[in-house]
């Protein structure tokens, strides 16, 4: 049986000023297992690239991909999933929201043979520091998860979405932007894998420091999840 190992897929789009925090707490903090980092820069306009390339060729763990255009978090996901070569695949957002030495309590029930798909929920013991129309959005859209699945999860948007690699490549995955998440989730669902939550710390942030999805892609999020549930029924009606 091969070793474990983790891979962490970071998609990067204009995150200049935290990339490298990122991808250092990524080399340094203590997992269960090896990992590698495969970062993956979605055409990225300020100086991502230029601190990425600091970083390059640095260590042996680190991967860095760079799309020449801008295609969204969906698109640099799936980039990274197709580069993954680990037993577990991670996303790791390069924003600092949420903090990446958390990682190591969301692998580990899938090293233990205990979960095959785990999240990293915020919301699982309350609502933390999340206030406002993001908070609204985020339980309506995990609400509808729940409504249409016939789950109860807490935090369905999370970025922290920990599987083992032979599912992340098993999901037939076409989005390119934030649609991703209810994407992968309504996929793992239909699929029956039961997705554990665990709860994790989060801090954040505002438009004006960066913050980018909007309000229309809640509408993305929504025609997602009804037409991955109408095409599931479909192939088992």
């Amino acid at each position: 049986m091969p070793a474990a190992l983790i891979s962490i897929v970071v998609p990067v789009y204009n995150e200049q000023a935290t990339v490298g925090l990122v991808i250092d707490n990524l080399l340094r903090m203590p997992l269960p297992a090896a990992r590698e980092i495969i970062v993956v820069n979605d055409g990225s306009r300020d100086g991502t690239r230029a601190a990425l390339d600091a970083l390059d060729g640095r260590h042996a763990e680190l991967h860095i991909v760079h799309v020449q255009q801008n295609r969204g978090k969906g698109y640099a996901v799936r980039v990274g999933f197709g580069r993954a070569t680990g037993t577990v695949t991670a996303i790791q957002d390069a924003d600092l929201e949420l903090d990446p030495t958390q990682l190591a309590g969301l692998v580990a029930p899938i090293l233990s043979g205990d979960a095959d798909v785990v999240y990293g929920s915020r919301f699982l013991n309350g609502a933390g520091e999340a206030s406002g129309i993001g908070l609204a959005g985020n339980r309506l859209l995990t609400g509808l998860t729940n409504l249409l699945f016939g789950t109860a999860l807490t935090d369905m948007e999370t970025c922290y979405k920990v599987m083992r690699t032979e599912i992340a490549r098993s999901l037939t995955l076409r989005c390119n932007r934030f649609d991703i998440e209810p994407e992968i989730t309504a996929q793992l669902l239909l699929r029956g894998h039961r997705i554990v939550e665990k709860p994790v710390r989060f801090t954040p942030r505002t438009k004006s420091a960066g913050k980018k999805i909007r309000w229309h892609d809640g509408f993305e999020a929504v025609k997602v999840l009804v037409t991955q549930r109408v095409r599931g029924r479909s192939k088992t009606g």
